[in-house]
């Protein structure tokens, strides 16, 4: 339950940001290429981790946890049968894929689950593991894939799309694979490159990281040796908390972020007027006097606008004048929450599936609503922080998946919510 502040700007005082969910999610992944004990630190104490680790136990992983910090040790033998039924509640399980066949040889998964946000198929995950000499068998509705020999070999892989989930899996599955491996068009993101290096360190060789272009030399299972890796700060969580503190907060700081992982954000919000201090890991927003005023948007892959702020960022359009252009060009059911947003009294135009006008300033009342999913959820509750009267999301499960304790975090600002006990 929220209850909005209907255009007061009342919010205050510093809010940290957690450990990234899509760096600790890989690294947990990673941990079935080595040979002995991973150890993790600045883990986020989030639904889709404990899915993962779940997940990890039943491959026969011993996994220990101790507040932020977890160690994973691999099973030396593994018949790479991946939960069906924990598989399929989150997304995430697909890049198990990749260590495990390189690691055991065979790996057998259901269609991945997680957010309902448009198609997002396998195809490209299939088509490279078949490059590194793999061959795949659908059976009852499940994927069976066997490396030849029981060992992947190295390919020249170019990605049709700089997937984020194809990169980290097949850089994955390719650090134990037998030859080189040279992936093409790939993704950039700063947990890709978090996790190249987590790797590196290990005894990976791996070269272009940061880079469209990596080149991964094979060899044996990676060793931790007693080293600690940390997980970076979570970039979309502290773009979300720095558009509520643009769009409610009167003097508000983001600790324990990196500002350079934001870019693409913080220049739109400059751009639209808003007042920012950015230091080397925090943020400080302040109210202004002046309105914000339109910008427009498009999703990119990194260092572009991130697809994952896009639906807070529409939740702030809706308080800017002027018109906006909101174009969407990862996922194409990614816009469907706007449905909700003209409920509460946003001025929003949707063109197709990619693309929305939105008209303000125009004030939101608050509504009952069902939360979507991860991103739109959480967004959803920005926009009835703001509100006036009362909202209500339901489905909140989403947004635990990825963001940790929110409501106590949000209340310590000022924001007046509510966890209801079922």
């Amino acid at each position: 339950m929220i209850k909005g502040l209907g255009g007061a700007k009342t919010l205050s005082g510093e809010i940290p940001v957690r450990g990234a969910k899509n760096d600790v999610l890989k690294i947990i992944a990673g941990s079935f290429l080595f040979a002995d004990t991973v150890a993790i630190e600045n883990v986020p104490d989030i639904r889709d981790v404990a899915s993962l680790l779940a997940l990890a136990e039943t491959l026969d992983a011993r996994v220990e946890r101790r507040g932020r910090s977890l160690s994973i040790t691999a099973p030396q033998e593994s018949a790479g049968h991946l939960d069906p039924h924990l598989a399929k509640s989150l997304r995430s399980s697909v890049v198990l894929t990749g260590p495990v066949l390189a690691r055991y040889g065979a790996v057998s998964f259901p269609h991945p689950g997680g957010c309902v946000i448009g198609a997002r198929p396998i195809d490209l995950f299939i088509k490279a593991f078949e490059k590194m000499g793999a061959t795949c068998r659908v059976e009852d509705g499940a994927y069976r894939i066997t490396a030849e020999g029981g060992r992947l070999h190295g390919a020249d892989l170019f990605l049709d799309f700089p997937s984020v989930g194809v990169t980290e899996t097949t850089l994955m599955a390719a650090t134990l694979a037998e030859g080189t491996t040279t992936i093409r068009n790939a993704a950039m993101e700063p947990e890709i490159q978090n996790l190249a290096r987590f790797l590196a360190a290990s005894g990976a060789r791996i070269e272009g990281i940061g880079t469209p272009t990596l080149t991964i030399e094979g060899g044996s299972a990676l060793r931790a040796a007693g080293k600690t890796y940390a997980v970076i700060p979570d970039r979309i969580e502290a773009g979300t908390f720095l558009v509520l503190a643009a769009l409610a907060g009167d003097d508000v700081t983001i600790t324990g972020c990196r500002p350079a992982h934001i870019r693409a954000l913080t220049a739109l919000l400059e751009q639209a007027g808003a007042d920012m201090t950015i230091g080397e890991d925090t943020i400080r927003i302040r109210a202004t006097a002046t309105p914000y005023h339109a910008v427009n948007v498009r999703t990119h892959t990194y260092p572009g606008f991130a697809t994952d702020l896009q639906a807070p960022m529409t939740v702030f359009l809706t308080q800017a004048m002027g018109e906006s252009l909101v174009f969407e060009t990862i996922f194409e059911g990614r816009l469907n929450y706007t449905d909700d947003l003209k409920r509460m009294g946003a001025n929003i135009t949707m063109f197709d599936p990619h693309r929305i006008l939105v008209r303000g300033a125009t004030p939101l009342v608050g509504k009952e609503l069902d939360g979507p999913d991860l991103r739109a959820g959480l967004a959803y509750v920005i926009a009835g922080t703001i509100a006036s009267k009362e909202s209500v999301i339901h489905a909140i499960g989403h947004i635990d998946r990825g963001y940790e304790r929110i409501e106590e975090r949000f209340r310590a600002l000022g924001v007046d919510i509510t966890r209801a006990v079922d």
